[in-house]
């Protein structure tokens, strides 16, 4: 099931191009608060769904460009990104399996606008990831029930500030949580649509032009693995998103006027999001392959 929020933070389902308000079906829910409902859905998913699934029989809704399409986790209490965990196309080892916090206040829908920041950062980056949300507690898992514990999947956009230094080296805080930089959406597909998360094609466009187009078989640490490892170190819990990570082999620069496209396989609509950089500052157009290049460099095969 392809769930959405629209509008008013409405919950609907996409259902053949439409959206169908389901509202109705959480009756009895209560919340005062988007992210309040949707943690509720999820958590009692097997007594919603079906009145979800009778709420839609038979409803042609409406098209999916009369609507404001809103980010399916307004507010994921953790939002957790693995770093640097692909092969680059088989061109380097595993790295460590790491990885860090982006800031709940990040999220932003399609359509929405994701603003630069006046930093000194040497770039900015698109990287497209599959992100997923928890739909039941997990600590301490083991990989072969971590599956289990995921409600569904969606595209993510993991906007990155290049060259800001932090205490001791780059830091993951200046580059990576500014208002903005977490787009979501704009569907949240239900895990038993997604039989093998780890065979998604990946892809992305900038101003129409092709940029990412890689597999998640390519990860270097899979999903059951993120879930294991991290539920260590951190209880999930549902509405916890976890973001997967990027193939940088076909990353970019992206400034003002920039309109990014990205779309996972079998995950609905994409992901659209336009850059506003107040500065209006430039870099070269097309992939970075320096950049490219330096994650390969940084873990050589031997």
């Amino acid at each position: 099931m392809k769930l959405v929020l629209f509008n008013d933070y409405r919950l609907g389902v996409l259902q053949n191009g439409n959206v169908v308000d389901v509202m109705a079906s959480l009756d009895g829910l209560h919340f005062h608060k988007p992210q309040e409902m949707v943690e509720g859905v999820i958590l009692g998913w097997d007594q919603v769904k079906p009145k979800i699934e009778q709420e839609i029989q038979g409803k042609e809704g409406v098209p999916i460009s009369d609507v404001t399409l809103r980010a399916p986790i307004p507010r994921p209490p953790k939002l957790i990104c693995a770093a640097v965990n692909y092969l680059e196309f088989g061109q380097r080892k595993p790295a460590i399996l790491d990885a860090f916090l982006k800031a709940p206040t990040a999220v932003i829908a399609t359509g929405e606008t994701c603003e630069l920041p006046p930093v000194p950062a040497s770039i900015f980056h698109h990287e497209p990831e599959l992100a997923f949300v928890i739909g039941k507690t997990a600590t301490k898992v083991n990989q072969k029930d971590a599956l289990s514990h995921v409600f569904g999947y969606f595209n993510f956009l993991d906007m990155s500030a290049r060259g800001l230094q932090g205490a001791v080296g780059n830091s993951f805080f200046l580059g990576k949580c500014w208002d903005s930089f977490a787009p979501m959406g704009p569907a949240l597909v239900t895990a038993d649509e997604i039989l093998e998360p780890n065979n998604l094609q990946v892809q992305l466009w900038n101003n129409g032009e092709a940029r990412h187009d890689f597999p998640t078989s390519d990860m270097a640490h899979q999903i059951p693995e993120l879930i294991s490892e991290i539920s260590k170190v951190t209880t999930l819990e549902p509405g916890d998103v976890i973001a997967t990570g990027v193939n940088h082999q076909q990353i970019g620069a992206v400034q003002d006027g920039d309109t990014l496209e990205m779309q996972i396989e079998n995950l609905g609509p994409p992901l659209v999001i336009h850059i506003k950089d107040p500065s209006k500052r430039e870099w070269p157009r097309g992939i970075d392959n320096d950049f490219a290049a330096m994650v390969i460099a940084a873990a050589p095969l031997d």
